[in-house]
């Protein structure tokens, strides 16, 4: 696809440290996008139900910034744990998160400070469902854009090929779109859940639904996944990611049915 956007020439005052260009990279642009999009969304739903200011707001997103970098590139040493061990330098790339390893290290860190700015947790947990879903679906644009989570070779109507020497997938190589499959699936489920918002029976069940339902989608996709190199830990049949899906899957249910109106819930 289009790994850079565009490239802006720079004057030669700043070509010396800088290089002829400043480029703009697909990712990149895409998770700022999606960044900007959901501390809006995040600032607009707390203040308007607990009045919380604009400060707090920016150092929940540095601090789950910094959460979900660090568990990114932790559950990346699971990959591949031999490599990374003898070439810990690769981990400070920028290149390589594990979305899972991400999303269980901000999920502490959300409880974490929520907790001690005295915030109700379970509310404050459904709208960074949503949000979680807003950042998520352009990143999983500017993956398409990059190359980097392909899919499997396949030669059916909505196949791929990537041309660009800078693409992270195989070159020419007709494969399923996964980075897109996953794009819908997280659109879809943030459409659902801004439906069930209108009408959720509890606190903290917007969370729990987000869990489960994308548990189940990315393990689906999962399947037609070509990176390889995420790992499996039954070879072939089970990957990494599917039996950390089946886990979250498990303890969200769990939640699920253990924090309901019937029940005294979390605050």
């Amino acid at each position: 696809m289009y790994p850079e956007l565009f490239k802006i020439s720079l004057p030669n005052f700043f070509s010396g440290f800088l290089g002829d260009y400043f480029t703009v990279y697909s990712y990149g642009f895409f998770i700022v996008i999606g960044a900007i999009s959901g501390v809006s969304y995040v600032t607009y739903e707390s203040k308007k139900l607990f009045n919380l200011s604009f400060d707090k707001i920016n150092t929940l997103f540095l601090l789950l910034l910094i959460a979900a970098i660090v568990g990114g590139k932790v559950f990346l040493i699971f990959e591949k744990p031999s490599y990374y061990l003898d070439h810990p330098d690769a981990l400070l790339t920028g290149k390589g998160f594990v979305f899972y390893g991400s999303l269980l290290f901000t999920i502490p860190a959300m409880l974490l400070y929520f907790k001690k700015q005295h915030l109700p947790i379970l509310p404050m947990l459904d709208i960074m469902a949503i949000t979680t879903c807003i950042v998520h679906f352009f990143g999983r644009i500017g993956c398409f854009m990059a190359g980097c989570c392909h899919g499997i070779e396949w030669h059916g109507p909505l196949a791929v090929v990537y041309s660009d020497p800078s693409c992270l997938a195989p070159l020419h190589t007709s494969m399923h779109p996964t980075q897109l499959y996953s794009a819908s699936m997280i659109l879809s489920i943030l459409i659902t859940l801004l439906f069930i918002k209108k009408h959720k029976s509890f606190n903290g069940q917007l969370f729990l639904l987000y869990l489960m339902f994308y548990a189940i989608g990315r393990s689906i996709i999962e399947t037609f996944r070509g990176d390889l190199s995420r790992g499996y830990v039954i070879d072939i049949y089970l990957s990494h990611s599917q039996f950390i899906s089946l886990l979250v899957f498990m303890a969200a249910l769990y939640f699920y049915f253990k924090i309901n109106p019937g029940k005294k819930s979390i605050s």
